[in-house]
């Protein structure tokens, strides 16, 4: 055989492995996507209301720190983003560390819902459940930990009922919205009229957000992830971290049309919440009244929530004890990323046990 026909029959059986390769690809990526269990961390729903399931997590320990600890999502997407499977679970690594875990998932609201605002998300459902973790845990306070949206939520009812609180974790939550960031230039007045568009949806259609969140890092979102998928397809690992992530993402769900519309209107628009100027049901919103124990966790390469959005936070509260830790990941990756949990999270459960004693 001919060096020239050995090296064009070498050509030939790697492009018939690249095809091989890219097929399979295709076929787990998008095509037929195998089913992949998230949020599997053993837990019991302990309190119900609407569409909201408070779930508590099984101690793993022989008896955890006393004061448990609550975790609020966002209204956007699922919670289970913070129990994405094992190994990538924010509530498995606190849970190793003693503490006492329960997690609102916020369920999925139907047009019934869409009159919901943040006085009944605050005021109501946070408040209920709070009330309900004291008394299943016997603590008279606890702690809470909001992410994202539901960070900037936590803030709002850590300075309404400062004396529920006795320690307040924000991760990447928004409080001044008049910071440099696409997702508020696009909810800035001139941009979005939030009125009509609620007044024609109801609800806030999950596709509505999907796209928007996709368009903000298009390479990466529609090209870059499948082009690393299709290098790592024959990494079992990679392959169900990537798939479990792709569940998440794609799980979207809407948003009561009503909370998104104050949140908008209230927040990016006329950032009331930094200017001191919020009232929930008449009652002002003022974070001078948060004293408790704060940790400020900000991603330092956040694209949804600017870094400047967060640091803010711990300029406008008056508690003595407040810390800001700013780690090198994005938005999601402050969550599941293997280095976050590795590193920054076991330190998270050290500055919590701390203070939960």
């Amino acid at each position: 055989m001919s060096f020239q026909s050995s090296y064009f029959e070498s050509l030939i059986r790697e492009a018939e492995k690249a095809k091989q390769k890219f097929e399979k690809s295709l076929e787990l990526a998008l095509l037929n996507p195998p089913e992949v269990k998230v949020g599997i961390t053993p837990h019991e729903v302990v309190f119900t209301e609407n569409k909201l399931r408070l779930l508590h997590y099984h101690p793993v320990v022989e008896k955890p720190y006393p004061v448990p600890l609550i975790m609020i999502f966002a209204l956007i997407n699922r919670p289970y983003i913070l129990d994405l499977r094992p190994g990538r679970s924010v509530v498995e690594v606190l849970l190793k560390k003693g503490i006492d875990i329960y997690l609102i998932d916020w369920g999925v609201p139907g047009d019934e819902d869409r009159h919901l605002n943040l006085d009944y998300y605050i005021n109501r459902y946070i408040k209920k459940v709070v009330n309900r973790v004291k008394k299943l845990s016997g603590s008279r306070q606890v702690s809470i930990m909001g992410y994202c949206m539901g960070g900037t939520m936590s803030a709002m009812y850590t300075a309404l009922y400062p004396e529920d609180v006795k320690n307040l974790i924000l991760m990447t939550a928004g409080i001044d919205f008049k910071v440099d960031g696409m997702l508020n230039v696009w909810g800035d007045k001139s941009n979005f009229d939030v009125d009509k568009f609620v007044d024609a949806f109801g609800n806030v259609p999950p596709e509505f957000l999907q796209v928007g969140f996709l368009l903000m890092k298009p390479i990466q979102n529609l090209v870059s992830k499948y082009v690393s998928f299709y290098e790592n397809i024959d990494n079992e690992q990679f392959v169900e971290n990537f798939l479990a992530m792709e569940k998440w993402i794609n799980d979207n769900i809407p948003v009561a049309g009503e909370v998104f519309r104050e949140f908008v209107k209230y927040c990016y628009q006329e950032n009331l919440l930094v200017e001191n100027k919020l009232r929930i049901n008449g009652k002002l919103v003022d974070l001078r009244k948060i004293t408790c124990s704060v940790l400020n966790l900000i991603a330092e390469h956040d694209h949804l929530v600017p870094p400047a959005s967060s640091l803010v936070f711990t300029d406008l509260i008056s508690s003595k004890d407040k810390e800001t830790i700013i780690y090198p990941t994005g938005h999601i990756g402050l969550a599941v990323s293997s280095k976050s949990l590795k590193d920054l999270w076991p330190r998270v459960g050290d500055w919590l046990i701390e203070r939960s004693k």
